[in-house]
């Protein structure tokens, strides 16, 4: 059994079907199946590797990319071999559905909408071991093993600026009762924080003035399939902080979570917040922001690098701040989410917990940070 699908979970349950196990995989929201919760991107420096050992394993992350990328592009060309990786801008949306309808199409496996609350130990005079969970309507659900991938879920709380709410991503809420269990059965938690940056209308973006990147001609691809899709590809565009952006970020970090210590849990190390960059690297006059297209059947941009959990009038201020952004619209406002999860000593390399057989645990709730990474867990447990 599965509990959370997001890119752990929805691997780790294609998985097990495939292995001929019996599986069940669960989540709050079946539309939400593998959703792109921040960047609408698979792969990059030492990710892309990851995307690929996956493929190799049998996995579903690499044909999922290959089916719906909106650019492909390899990085570090002028570099050497070692470095140079792939990475798709994918259409976030058919990302999503193409890994559901895989899933719901994979004998042995079933999908089920439900919040796990609780879990079923069985214990021994040897050792304790798990045999089911209980949801959120009382049910009772048996299985042999457990795999818990339940990303940003778990306690989860929302920030922009000096408000908050409960919520496991903007809009969703969060899931409880699973922590409590765990803790009390010894396992420790602690907390993690991740962000995201604004949405914006791209009818309001003045491209013409942004320098325009376009992938690459002759597309590699992620799977080792044969026969790989060639779709038509979408460029992305570069804009960058101006002294005005740096300016207005500085003179309101009293108002950010995270320099007020409201925020107790660490955040990403590759993914600083646009506060975090222009206080570390005051030397730097500007930094890159890229611009994103969400989708084919959307305006939606997504403006990469510039994660934030300042209030929303702030935000506003940044993005207008922006060369090419002058008259843009946000349609989604940035936040930074803040969630529990298990320092992962305390499970073994087969991610199974060294004091609870067939509890396993893989993604964001073990504290990696990124599709890739989680996907990558999901198919080792």
């Amino acid at each position: 059994m599965i509990v959370g699908a997001g890119h752990a979970g929805s691997e780790a349950a294609h998985a097990c079907a495939k292995l001929g196990a019996r599986t069940l995989l669960t989540a709050l929201n079946l539309d939400t199946i593998a959703t792109m919760p921040c960047n609408p991107a698979v792969g990059g420096p030492a990710k892309s590797h990851l995307v690929k050992e996956i493929d190799a394993m049998g996995g579903i992350m690499g044909i999922a990319s290959d089916a719906t990328y909106l650019q492909l592009k390899t990085l570090n060309m002028s570099k050497g071999p070692a470095v140079r990786s792939l990475r798709a801008q994918s259409d976030k949306k058919q990302y999503s559905m193409w890994v559901k309808h895989h899933l719901e199409n994979i004998p042995n496996l079933d999908i089920y909408q439900a919040m796990i609350t609780g879990l079923i130990i069985e214990e021994t005079s040897l050792k304790k071991r798990i045999v089911g969970v209980e949801t959120s309507l009382g049910e009772k659900i048996y299985a042999k093993a457990v795999v818990i991938t339940t990303g940003t879920f778990l306690s989860g709380k929302v920030h922009v600026g000096l408000k908050s709410s409960s919520a496991g991503r903007q809009g969703e809420f969060a899931s409880f009762g699973l922590t409590e269990t765990l803790t009390s059965l010894g396992f420790k938690s602690r907390r993690l924080k991740t962000g995201t940056p604004p949405r914006l209308d791209g009818k309001t973006i003045n491209f013409s003035i942004l320098e325009e990147h376009v992938g690459d001609k002759t597309p590699s691809f992620f799977s080792f399939l044969p026969d790989r899709p060639y779709r038509k590809q979408y460029p992305c565009f570069l804009t960058r902080t101006s002294e005005k952006t740096h300016e207005i970020i500085l003179n309101n970090l009293d108002k950010s979570p995270m320099y007020k210590g409201i925020i107790q849990g660490a955040g990403p190390r590759y993914c600083p917040s646009i506060e975090d960059k222009i206080v570390r690297f005051k030397d730097k006059s500007s930094h890159h922001l890229f611009l994103e297209p969400e989708g084919l059947n959307t305006n939606e941009i997504y403006l990469q690098g510039c994660s934030t959990s300042l209030p929303i009038e702030i935000q506003w201020d940044i993005v207008h701040s922006l060369p090419g952004l002058e008259h843009a619209l946000i349609i989604r406002p940035a936040y930074a989410v803040e969630y529990d999860y298990f320092p992962g000593t305390q499970f073994n390399h087969g991610l199974m917990s060294k004091e609870i057989d067939g509890l396993f645990i893989a993604g964001q709730v073990l504290g990696t940070s990124g599709y890739e990474e989680a996907a990558a867990q999901g198919l080792v447990a």
